[in-house]
């Protein structure tokens, strides 16, 4: 059985910083291309950033601005999303996505999520 765990929001203060985590089980972890993305209230789900089954590591334009950085331990099944200087804009429900081409199509997996809340 697959499952996928984000881990490591919370209620944090502006300027704070946070690491998230995801980890996966059930799945040869190192064949996956690990996202995450976030939704805040009221809008859409965002990709934030991906790394590869080969390691690269992709933070996409609205996230550009130095303060998220992406990493994966396939040692340990693991992703995590480090997010500095946090502002109340980056509440959200980060969710973690598992994905690999398979013969049929794309295979993915979508974890619960975990919400981080920034007060002002």
């Amino acid at each position: 059985q697959v499952q996928v765990v984000e881990s490591g929001g919370g209620l944090v203060q502006t300027g704070e910083a946070l690491q998230l985590s995801c980890t996966i089980s059930g799945v040869t972890f190192s064949n996956y291309a690990i996202s995450w993305y976030r939704q805040g209230p009221g809008n859409e789900r965002d990709l934030v950033a991906t790394a590869d089954n080969r390691g690269e590591t992709t933070i996409y334009a609205d996230f550009e601005e130095g303060r998220f950085t992406i990493s994966r331990d396939n040692a340990k099944n693991t992703v995590y999303l480090q997010i500095n200087s946090l502002k109340p804009t980056d509440t959200a429900v980060y969710y973690c996505k598992a994905e690999r081409r398979g013969f049929l199509g794309n295979v993915i997996y979508w974890g619960q999520g975990t919400q981080v809340t920034v007060s002002p």
